[in-house]
């Protein structure tokens, strides 16, 4: 069992019309708001309205279309009015992008230099502004951790934020995702799945954390499906908004070897050179990755996940079940409508070496303590196995 310390400070308010205890939540904190918000959705599905009903006696200033791989760019003018308003607290309204720029606004509210700073040094993160979420897409856990990612378009960089930014409290209200669309609820079904595999798929595990990730990931694979079938099925979204909140916020790493996160690392870069959707890059690379992981030494683990998440039945075949493991997994990416191949998306392999490069310099984990180590030209072979 490895020493860990876990601190989960956010207040989670799960379910039907939980909006409602806002208020009584924030007014403590002040009455100058910051309304963070993506494309307009909560307009269509009556939201913004009710968030402006409830906040009435507040001054309401707003930071809108923030980008699903939300970039610098919006952070900065959320950072900007926080400064001239003195914004109180921050309302972020949204999916993962929108909280993970409203946090990157929250500590940029108190730093002298640009925000994007920050990103690159998380040591000058300090004292942030308070986050309130109103969670609308299952999918990043941001509503329950402290870190975010944000998108430098300028120096093709997607990269992770980290410091004192848990949100006070984020109301879950699952009837918020019965209009998220049909790609959107699968990429974000395939987000919280990589969650839980950056945790569960390393060199040394326990009991207890081996059987939280098994069980998010066959609530996941059971949920995923019901919810595409039927959009409005309040039991599977859910099922899906809890396992979200819990893939990110620690829980699932207890007593675990440290993960170097190898997946995340890889799509970040997938995404900061095309722009794609985080989800669909997670679902194609997860597949190769663990192919290219598979061993006489990891072929245990793989093989357990097999039969612990997915039935298959226990052999003296173990390499043979860890293989079946896999290609489940790719199938199920592939049955919720999800892209198996980089080509699919118009990737080819043009930035694959520049990609490798710099995810060994940037990137917070450590590649040689994977399931397997990885190094450059590994890197570059799994990126190839996606084509």
């Amino acid at each position: 069992m490895e020493n860990f310390d876990l601190y989960l400070p956010t207040h989670i308010i799960f379910g039907k019309d939980r909006v409602e205890e806002l208020p009584e939540l924030t007014k403590s904190y002040g009455k100058k708001v910051l309304l963070t918000y993506g494309g307009g959705s909560i307009k269509r599905i009556g939201l913004y309205d009710k968030i402006k009903e409830l906040f009435k006696d507040c001054q309401i200033f707003e930071v809108s279309g923030i980008e699903p791989n939300p970039r610098i760019t919006s952070v900065r003018q959320g950072v900007e009015i926080a400064k001239r308003e003195k914004i109180d607290f921050i309302l972020a309204v949204g999916g993962g992008s929108v909280l993970d720029a409203s946090k990157n606004m929250a500590c940029g509210a108190f730093y002298d230099g640009d925000p994007w700073d920050l990103v690159l040094d998380p040591s000058k993160v300090g004292k942030s502004l308070p986050i309130f979420a109103v969670l609308t897409l299952s999918a990043t856990g941001s509503e329950y951790d402290n870190s975010g990612v944000i998108t430098n378009t300028d120096t093709h960089e997607k990269m992770p934020i980290f410091g004192n930014m848990w949100p006070v409290a984020s109301v879950l209200d699952p009837t918020y995702t019965f209009s998220v669309p049909q790609n959107q609820t699968a990429a974000g079904a395939a987000d919280i799945m990589s969650h839980t595999y950056e945790s569960y798929l390393v060199r040394k595990g326990n009991t207890l954390t081996d059987g939280f990730c098994e069980s998010m990931l066959r609530t996941v694979i059971e949920s995923a499906p019901r919810a595409l079938k039927d959009p409005n099925d309040y039991e599977a979204r859910a099922a899906l908004m809890m396992a979200s909140s819990f893939g990110c916020c620690g829980l699932l790493n207890i007593g675990r070897e440290p993960s170097p996160w190898v997946v995340h690392g890889l799509e970040h870069e997938l995404s900061a050179f095309y722009d794609i959707t985080h989800g669909v890059g997670l679902a194609i690379l997860t597949p190769a990755w663990m192919e290219y992981s598979l061993n006489e030494e990891t072929a245990p683990r793989l093989a357990n996940y097999g039969i612990n998440v997915f039935g298959l039945e226990r052999s003296a075949d173990v390499m043979g079940t860890a293989r079946k493991a896999i290609e489940l997994t790719a199938k199920f990416f592939k049955d919720i409508g999800l892209p198996a191949k980089l080509s699919e998306i118009g990737i080819d392999d043009k930035h694959f070496a520049d990609m490798a490069d710099h995810v060994l310099k940037i990137w917070f984990g450590d590649f040689s303590k994977a399931l397997r180590p990885l190094g450059r030209e590994d890197i570059i072979n799994i990126y190839r196995a996606c084509l």
